[in-house]
């Protein structure tokens, strides 16, 4: 029987691409060649999809030189209709083809891969695909949408307030009486944004608008939060099987001694101040309301794919922060070590998602 055709799609144009160029690395370097045929595919920072070298350690995470998908000359080229699923490939020499593909695992994280637009072009196309479809991607991508929805739901979410880069001149003083009423300390980040990236911890009113100067170069719109005192939680959601309900990872912790957050530098830069617990030291019955409130962020939110739920948990009340619809998904990330210590290897994660796909699509 042949393999699949499993075309992994990484890099891409947000300011996120080194880390899905790591993320790369971590899954070239594990999946099962043994039951997929793999089509590296990578996404440069203008947007060019390029034909990329089939090796996990050019896409290794090095502090000192983060991955990156360089336009080699190389340009893929995707079906021209809905009637075929035939990849080609143009270089220096021509056209050559590059065989039907049966799935794609798009492992972009930011805006223009994780917000539902590569996704858009995947059904357009008629290609399966892992992960979240198109409305749970923007929805999961924009965390204003994300936090209303997850309200109304009944989920449990941290107060904010969303201002835009208009409203900000516009309406300061109802925005800033709103703002000041959350209490200090609180935290400003892009809506549509991940890794941290943008994310600064206000301590005193005076550092408000440098904070939302750095979150405004992200993105258009800004989310205020209040800052909740409690432990950083996180667990790993899969979509079920055979329409059964959502799998649930036992909980990570996030244990922050030296450091005002859980930043870009902690999570990915080796930055000292942050340790990584798996699973945490939570009682039954605490794990298992997290997992419950966690399935249920996840299915109020689209339910496919896959997800990670990140908590603050106050000892009383967990308050669900986040919900990513492609996590960090490096060998050493939170979402695979989750699964990992529920039984599962970073091999088999990585072929459930490809199978979810393509029984999804077989539906």
């Amino acid at each position: 029987m042949d393999r699949p055709a499993v075309a992994v799609l990484f890099g891409g144009r947000s300011s996120e691409h080194s880390i899905s160029s790591a993320t790369a690395g971590g899954v070239l370097r594990a999946i099962d060649r043994e039951r997929f045929r793999v089509i590296p595919i990578g996404i440069t920072r203008d947007g060019a999809y390029v034909l990329e070298d089939d090796d996990p350690d050019k896409f290794a995470l090095d502090p000192e030189r983060l991955p990156e998908v360089v336009d080699n000359g190389t340009r893929v080229r995707w079906p021209d209709s809905a009637r075929s699923r035939e990849l080609t490939v143009v270089d220096e020499t021509g056209e050559r083809s590059l065989g039907e593909v049966d799935v794609v695992l798009p492992i972009l994280h930011g805006r223009f891969g994780e917000d539902g637009t590569i996704q858009g072009l995947l059904e357009l196309l008629d290609i399966p695909y892992a992960g979240a479809g198109v409305l749970m991607s923007a929805i999961g991508m924009d965390k204003h949408t994300t936090k209303s929805i997850l309200k109304a739901a009944g989920v449990p979410v941290v107060p904010w307030v969303t201002l835009t880069r208009a409203a900000r001149d516009r309406d300061r003083t109802l925005w800033e009486g709103r703002v000041r009423s959350l209490g200090l300390p609180v935290f400003v980040k892009p809506a549509r944004a991940g890794s941290s990236v943008g994310v600064s911890k206000v301590t005193e009113w005076s550092e408000l608008e440098a904070a939302l100067d750095t979150a405004f170069d992200e993105d258009g719109t800004v989310l205020i939060e209040e800052s909740i005192t409690g432990r950083e939680l996180e667990c790993g959601v899969l979509q079920g099987r055979g329409g059964q309900h959502p799998r649930v990872s036992v909980a990570g912790e996030i244990v922050i001694s030296g450091r005002d957050f859980y930043d870009f530098e902690a999570k990915y830069l080796g930055a000292p101040g942050i340790d990584l617990v798996c699973p945490a030291d939570l009682h039954d019955g605490e794990l298992a309301e997290m997992q419950r409130i966690a399935a249920r962020a996840f299915e109020a939110v689209g339910g496919e794919g896959l997800a990670r739920v990140d908590f603050f948990f106050t000892g009383a009340q967990f308050y669900v922060n986040e919900v990513n619809t492609m996590p960090g998904f490096t060998p050493i990330s939170m979402f695979p070590t989750c699964w990992i210590a529920s039984g599962m290897t970073y091999p088999e994660l990585i072929s459930d998602l490809i199978d979810t796909a393509l029984e999804r699509a077989a539906a």
